[in-house]
This record gives structure tokens, sequence and C-alpha cells, in this order.
């Protein structure tokens, strides 16, 4: 008996090894070509043009702002992510099916259109009223809003998977303890998600880090005002200064590395919180 057993395992096993070689092979081409992409801007640079990169005064304010602003459009994200997040998560309502495909909309549009679109904005009276109060169209605030409006988008979507995943019986417990609404969120809910909510803040990071097209409709690129990254890629490329431009991304995929990596392992630690 043992003996059919194994050679029904042996047999099953050899069965699934063409079907599993396809998947790797499929998988494994693609790798292959994102890591060839990543060795050829490698190969094209070198230390010195690093060293020269960083030594333009254009290229360091670019990262300076890049940092600021990426790191404000990541904080106002988790400031509306949160509450949404939970909203969307916590309560059945009428329209949520339409309220939860609008909250997609900054995802699936291409980003020119989201530009364009905060450009049309500022031109309504209610945007000119805010201009003449504050100027935000080809500013600073220009460059955080664009990145804001991409980024809150997959904030939303992560903070919303980490109120899935926690349990809403601790939050009722607390309730039925003597807590109000507001003291279950702060002091229960919050810290349970608190891997969510790093892991909301990365991607929202990262995903301003990366913005183009809306920077580029409605703050422009103007050298030592709202130059970012992504902008100095495509300057330093107008001008036929490919090193610089290869230098500049290499940078890029280094901060993506390191946030696509702080993501992984805080969300499978918070993975591994929710399962037990």
């Amino acid at each position: 008996m043992s003996l059919e057993i194994e050679r029904e395992t042996s047999s099953r096993i050899s069965s699934d090894v063409p079907f599993l070689a396809s998947l790797w092979i499929i998988g494994g081409v693609y790798i292959i070509l994102i890591l060839s992409l990543l060795i050829a801007d490698a190969s094209y640079s070198t230390p010195s043009h690093f060293l020269k990169a960083l030594q333009s005064k254009e290229i360091r304010y670019a990262i300076k702002l890049s940092l600021i602003s990426c790191t404000i459009a990541a904080i106002l994200s988790l400031w509306v992510a949160i509450p949404i997040g939970y909203l969307m998560s916590r309560y059945n309502f009428r329209g949520k099916i339409f309220f939860d495909a609008i909250l997609d909309i900054p995802i699936v549009l291409p980003p020119l259109v989201i530009g364009l679109s905060l450009l049309i904005l500022f031109q309504t009276p209610i945007g000119r009223a805010i201009e003449s109060k504050v100027t935000i169209t080809y500013g600073i605030p220009a460059v955080i809003l664009a990145q804001f409006m991409v980024a809150c988008a997959f904030a939303v979507r992560a903070m919303r998977v980490s109120f899935d995943q926690l349990d809403p019986r601790q939050e009722q417990v607390a309730l039925t303890l003597g807590c109000n609404r507001n003291q279950a969120f702060w002091l229960v809910v919050l810290p349970e998600v608190r891997h969510g909510i790093l892991t909301a803040a990365t991607l929202a990071w990262s995903r301003s880090l990366g913005e183009f097209g809306p920077i580029l409709i409605f703050a422009g690129a103007t050298r030592m005002r709202t130059e970012v990254l992504p902008t100095t890629v495509f300057l330093e490329l107008s001008i036929g200064n490919i090193e610089s431009a290869v230098a500049v991304s290499l940078l890029m995929v280094f901060a993506a590395v390191i946030v696509l990596i702080i993501v992984r392992i805080y969300g499978l630690k918070g993975a591994i919180k929710f399962h037990r």
C-alpha cells in the first residue's frame, strides 16, 4: 500500500515539473529584464559621475527639495489615509462602492491628466481666490500637492488593508470596558496597525519621490525653484547630459530599494502579528 502511495506521489511530482518550470521561466524572464535594466544603468555610470552630479548645486537643490516635499506629502497622506481607511473598512453606507471607485481615480488616471486637472482647478474662481492668498501654481506648494494627490491614494489602500486585517473584537472589547469610540480608536486601533501606518507612509513617500507628470504640468521644471529628482533627470537629458541623468536615476533606484525593503520587513511583521 505504501509503495503504491509513493508511486502516485512520485508520478504527481513528475507531472508538476513542466507546469512549475513554465512558471519559473516566465517569471524569471521578467526578473532578468528588471535586473538587466539596473545593470545597464550601473555600467553606464561611474563614481566620478556621482561626484560630479553631487557637486552640482542644481542637483543638490533637487535632492533637498525632493526629501522635504516627499516627507510632507507622506505626512499629509497619512492624515487623510488613516481616517478614510478606517471608515471604508469598518462602516457600510450608501454609495460606498462609488466612493471606493473615486479613491482609485488618482491611481488609474495618467499622471499628466492629474497635473492638468490641478492646473485647471486653480484657474477656477475658487482656485484663483486661494492663489490670491497663497501662491501655489508653479511653486513649491504645487510640487507637494501634485505628489500628495497620487501618493495619498496608495496610502489609503494600504491603511484600508491594515484595518481589514485587524480583528474588530478588540475595539468592541474596549468599548464595553468604558472607552468611547474616540478613545478606542487612539488607544487600541492605531497601536495595532502601526506596521500598516509605516507601510502606508513609506509607500506614499516612495510614490512621491517618483512622481513626474503632475509636477511637470502643475509645478513646472524650473531650476533652483521646483526642480525635484525626476525633473532633474528630464532636464539633464534635455541638455544631453546623460551621465548625470543616469547618476540621479541610480540615486532614486537606491532610495526606492531601501523603501521597498522597509515595506517588506514591516509588512511581513504586521502580517505575522495579524495571523497570530
